[in-house]
């Protein structure tokens, strides 16, 4: 059973993609920060349906708690699967943009990318087994969106990281991705989006929803994708 590491594993997609990879036979460890008694829910779910979780909480924009809690993780047998999906948004136009909101949503998506990714490397590399590296991104990494500079760059800046780290990583037969998704009716979007718009700019006529993005990482942690790496992989229905 391989051991994953789900981080944001309290929010909609990251519960989504916690519970199909506990199917697909991975001890899943659902990370939180703030929201740690509802990823004891998402634990337990899984437990109940006959999966294996546990739950981790640290905050990802802290490198020492970053070190000190994924060490001690570590110890028991190195992550095998990382999905990197920790994010956050605060929107607004750059003109009234703060540093504050422009630091924190850098500080969740990108920062901490680097934070939780960078300890649990070499253990990774020292399996000799290969592994899996997932980073969930957006589609506005890959578009841009008005009042979303901060988020766009945060998205961005992975996008450019994953295909750096992926070269990195290629000789070691671990691979690196990223899942980029659309317009999906969950997580930080859920409700926002008026059904009579989605129709008229998303092709398939609909918003997307979380089991949608967490199959495809599901697909990514898996032997069958053993050959693909570097890649930006969206789920929007046609949008882009």
């Amino acid at each position: 059973m391989k051991r994953a590491l789900v981080t944001g594993g309290s929010g909609d997609i990251g519960n989504a993609i916690c519970a199909v990879l506990a199917k697909n036979d991975h001890h899943v460890f659902v990370h939180a920060n703030a929201n740690v008694t509802k990823a004891e829910a998402v634990a337990k779910e899984i437990r109940d349906a006959g999966g294996c979780a546990d739950v981790i909480a640290f905050d990802v924009t802290d490198p020492a708690a970053c070190e000190q809690a994924l060490g001690n993780l570590c110890e028991q047998g190195p992550i095998e699967v990382l999905v990197n999906n920790a994010g956050i948004s605060i929107d607004a136009t750059m003109a009234g943009m703060s540093y504050e909101k422009w630091s924190k949503v850098i500080d969740v998506s990108l920062h901490g990318f680097f934070n939780v990714t960078k300890p649990l490397l070499m253990p990774m590399v020292r399996k000799r087994q290969g592994g899996r590296i997932i980073n969930v991104s957006s589609v506005i990494g890959i578009t841009g969106h008005r009042g979303q500079t901060n988020y766009a760059a945060a998205k961005g800046g992975l996008h450019s990281a994953t295909k750096s780290l992926a070269l990195e990583l290629a000789s070691r037969n671990i691979t690196v991705n990223a899942v980029a998704p659309g317009i999906i009716d969950a997580g930080m979007a859920l409700g926002k989006f008026d059904p009579e718009i989605v129709k008229k700019v998303v092709p398939m006529q609909r918003a997307g929803t979380a089991l949608e993005v967490a199959y495809l990482v599901a697909f990514l942690a898996s032997e069958q994708a053993s050959y693909i790496t570097g890649q930006v992989i969206s789920v929007n229905g046609g949008l882009v």
